[in-house]
C-alpha cells in the first residue's frame, strides 16, 4: 500500500459479481415464451428498476414481509414486460418468478471479478461485499459464486439480515462501523444508479458506477469514475487506492 490508511472496497453482488441478466433472460424464454430476439436488456433493466422501485416503497429489502415481497416480485414481472406488450396476469408472473429463482443459483463470477478481489486482499485492502435483498436469498447466491472462498463472512453485508437497504446511509454508515473503515477511504463498486451509485455518495464513499450496460444516468449524482468491465474497475482501483500494478 501507499500509505498506512486502511482502505476498503466493497463490491454490489447482483449484475455486479455475476450476469443478472442471464438467469431472467433463460427464465422468461422459458416461463413465458418469449423469443430469442426480444430486447433483453431493455426487458432487464425495467425489471431491475421496477425491483428497486417497489421494494423501496415497502422497504421490502430492510425488512422483507413474505406476503409483500412475493406480491412485488410478481409485480416487476408484470410491470416491465406491459412496456415491451407483453402482458402477464399474476399465475404467468408467479411462473416466471420461479423459473427465475431457479436459475439464480446457476450463476457464475465475471471473468476478473475472484482475480480482482484476490489482488486486493494481498495488497492489504479490506474486501468485502453490500447487497440487497432477503439474508437467505443472497447467501445462495454467494454459495453458488463461491465467494467465501476469498471474502470473509464478517465483510459480507446483507440488507435484509442488517435492517437497512441501499440506498439508505445507514446501511454505508452501518459497515463503517463494523469493519472500522472511514467513508473517505471506503470505495464501492455497483451497477444499480438508484441503489449503488446515489447511496454510497450520499454516505461519502468513492463510487465506480460499473455501467456495464450503457445505463442512463437517473439524476444529478456523479460518480468518481464510470466503468464497463473488470479491466476498467482494476485499473481505476490501482489508481485511486494507492495499488501497485501487478
Amino acid at each position: 500500500m501507499a500509505d498506512s490508511v486502511q482502505k476498503a472496497v466493497f463490491f454490489d453482488v447482483d449484475d455486479t459479481l455475476y450476469d443478472h441478466l442471464l438467469p431472467l433472460r433463460s427464465a422468461l424464454q422459458e416461463a413465458v415464451g418469449l423469443a430469442v430476439d426480444m430486447p433483453y436488456e431493455d426487458i432487464y433493466y425495467r425489471f431491475r428498476y421496477y425491483s428497486d422501485l417497489l421494494s423501496e416503497e415497502k422497504n421490502l429489502s430492510a425488512v422483507p414481509e413474505k406476503e409483500a415481497l412475493a406480491d412485488m416480485r410478481r409485480r416487476r414481472f408484470m410491470l416491465a414486460l406491459a412496456e415491451f406488450g407483453v402482458f402477464l396476469n399474476e399465475k404467468e408472473a408467479e411462473a416466471a418468478q420461479t423459473a427465475y429463482v431457479n436459475r439464480q443459483f446457476q450463476i457464475q463470477p465475471f471473468h476478473g471479478a475472484m482475480e480482482l478481489i484476490e489482488t486486493l486482499t494481498h495488497s492489504g485492502i479490506k474486501v468485502g461485499l453490500i447487497t440487497n435483498g432477503p439474508a437467505k436469498h443472497q447467501q445462495k447466491k454467494l454459495k453458488a459464486l463461491q465467494v467465501h472462498r476469498y471474502i470473509p463472512e464478517d465483510m459480507i453485508f446483507v440488507s435484509g439480515g442488517v435492517g437497512y437497504a441501499k440506498p439508505d446511509v445507514r446501511l454505508f454508515e452501518h459497515v463503517n462501523t463494523i469493519t472500522k473503515t472511514s467513508p473517505e477511504h471506503s470505495y464501492y463498486i455497483g451497477d444499480s444508479w438508484r441503489n449503488d451509485v446515489v447511496g454510497a455518495i450520499k454516505a461519502g464513499w468513492t463510487v465506480l458506477w460499473y455501467n456495464h450496460r450503457n445505463a442512463e444516468a437517473e439524476s444529478d449524482h456523479r460518480p468518481h469514475f464510470i466503468v464497463h468491465n473488470y479491466e476498467e474497475i482494476k485499473d481505476s482501483l490501482l489508481s485511486i487506492a494507492g495499488l501497485q500494478k501487478v
